[in-house]
């Protein structure tokens, strides 16, 4: 069986073109390297735009978007349709065959209410990897991409935080590789300098210390969540430095147990 390798790409990369062509040519590498790749994908500025034309307003709690209903259907149409649907046309354009898929179809990511305060918000609590699986084993060239919309018991849709959605599909599919493509070089340090690489202890460290906070916080707990459940590596990079870093560890900040 190929070795797996999971990317999660964020929102921001996904409306620069230099990043967006940078990524293509990292996911044709890691098929040319006979890995098998899925790709998770967020969202955050087109949610953004897409809830500002429509008058809604929101806030961040601890780097977690606080979603109400009647965002949710928002939010919702542009991660599972729009983004999901354009990543999808830039892969098959570029010859990498692709298939979009939405966290809430066949129960894919299952969740529960992270907390109340933060409203339709899902902590994913099973994933269920029936239909990714039989892409990849259908043919591990196949790159599914994966919108970050969980479901509840209910039936109920949730917002998922896209980076704590790639940690969760990266330890249920054994992937051997999880990497964050973000807008920074890496995990910075408090004068701003990327970390090239990290423990555990040390990842802890940045938490209690607030060394890191907002986004960079939550994507730390996951980076963390992912290494004690077995994924062997876990780097975050800049989306500008994804083809670069294929080739060399010493990119971004490469996170170990």
């Amino acid at each position: 069986m190929r070795q797996r390798v999971v990317l999660k790409l964020g929102g921001s990369s996904l409306q620069d073109p230099q990043t967006l062509q940078a990524v293509i040519g990292a996911v044709r590498g890691f098929l040319q390297f006979d890995y098998s790749v899925v790709v998770v994908h967020g969202g955050g500025p087109l949610i953004n735009q897409a809830l500002t034309a429509k008058g809604i307003t929101w806030q961040f709690i601890n780097g977690q978007r606080q979603t109400t209903p009647e965002m949710m259907s928002v939010i919702e149409e542009v991660l599972a349709h729009q983004v999901n649907q354009s990543l999808v046309n830039d892969l098959n354009g570029a010859g990498i065959p692709a298939v979009g898929i939405s966290g809430a179809e066949n129960n894919t990511l299952f969740c529960q209410q992270a907390s109340r305060e933060l409203g339709q918000v899902g902590k994913v609590i099973a994933v269920n990897t029936h239909w990714i699986e039989r892409l990849l084993q259908a043919s591990g060239t196949v790159v599914p991409v994966i919108a970050p919309i969980g479901i509840g018991a209910g039936g109920d849709k949730y917002n998922i935080n896209a980076d704590w959605a790639a940690a969760k599909l990266a330890t249920a599919l054994g992937a051997k590789k999880l990497i964050f493509l973000t807008d920074q070089k890496g995990i910075l340090d408090p004068q701003g300098q990327v970390i090239e690489s990290a423990d555990l202890q040390f990842l802890d460290g940045l938490v209690t210390q607030k060394v890191v906070t907002g986004g960079m916080q939550t994507k730390v707990l996951t980076v963390m969540d992912a290494l004690r459940n077995g994924v062997g590596q876990v780097r975050v990079m800049s989306g500008r430095d994804s083809l670069t870093g294929l080739w060399s560890d010493r990119v971004g900040t490469n996170a170990y147990v």
